[in-house]
């Protein structure tokens, strides 16, 4: 069936493709090289595996870009549900876009530092490695920042999806439960961060949502119901 037939299942396939660099970038990368609390062994093993960590750059900055048509594609899937509700729901996963792109600057800095440029030869290594901790830390903080709107968006969304007709009403429920996650996370991080660790447990169950909604889109597909006139157009021929 083609993308034009199931507009669904193409924006499936999008969301999919989007995710996976990111997934890599936030999840793989960090869990690899960045020891928290020991900006020493972060700095080596970034210095051991330099191409790694550039791949996480890369793959961060092609998932935020990619993920502009992605939110184009729901948005063509579900204006016909609401035209106000996919509008919102199209300028909050927009405006996180510019965040996560330009958050990379400090993956980038953490970098620069690490490889110790000629002109950071006045500064001692350890000075260096702390400094390259603290970048990487703002780097995670900049996520943070991101992920208030990672979540907000999935509120419009799932009401959407709950009242589209052609997608399943629960995945709209989960979808908007997902929000949660997202904002927990990062409120967590900013008023509690000795808690974030068990508040991001408690949330899990509800982290799903998104997930279940993508792989729906992209194995079932969803097609939105032709309006009357439509409808008639195509009886008349």
């Amino acid at each position: 069936m083609t993308p034009t037939r199931n507009p669904g299942r193409f924006a499936g396939l999008l969301y999919v493709v989007a995710s996976i660099p990111g997934a890599f970038a936030l999840v793989y990368v960090p869990g690899k090289l960045i020891v928290h609390g020991n900006a020493s062994a972060t700095a080596s093993n970034i210095a051991a595996s330099e191409t790694l960590f550039r791949l996480g750059i890369a793959c961060n900055l092609i998932s935020q870009v990619l993920f502009i048509w992605v939110a184009l594609a729901l948005y063509d899937l579900l204006k016909g549900v609401s035209q106000r509700r996919a509008s919102v729901m199209l300028g909050l996963i927009v405006i996180s876009i510019p965040i996560a792109l330009l958050n990379e600057l400090n993956a980038i800095a953490a970098l620069i530092l690490v490889r110790g440029a000629d002109f950071l030869s006045i500064i001692e290594k350890p000075q260096r490695d702390a400094l390259a901790m603290l970048f990487l830390n703002l780097h995670s903080r900049g996520f943070g920042i991101a992920e208030i709107f990672w979540g907000l968006w999935l509120v419009p969304l799932g009401l959407l999806v709950y009242r589209s007709g052609f997608v399943p009403r629960i995945l709209g429920v989960l979808v908007i439960a997902n929000c949660f996650t997202y904002l927990a996370d990062s409120f967590a991080s900013l008023l509690a961060p000795q808690y974030q660790a068990v508040i991001s447990r408690w949330m899990m169950p509800f982290s799903f949502g998104e997930l279940f909604f993508m792989f729906w889109l992209l194995i079932m597909g969803a097609a939105p119901k032709p309006t009357s006139s439509a409808a008639a157009a195509t009886a008349v021929k």
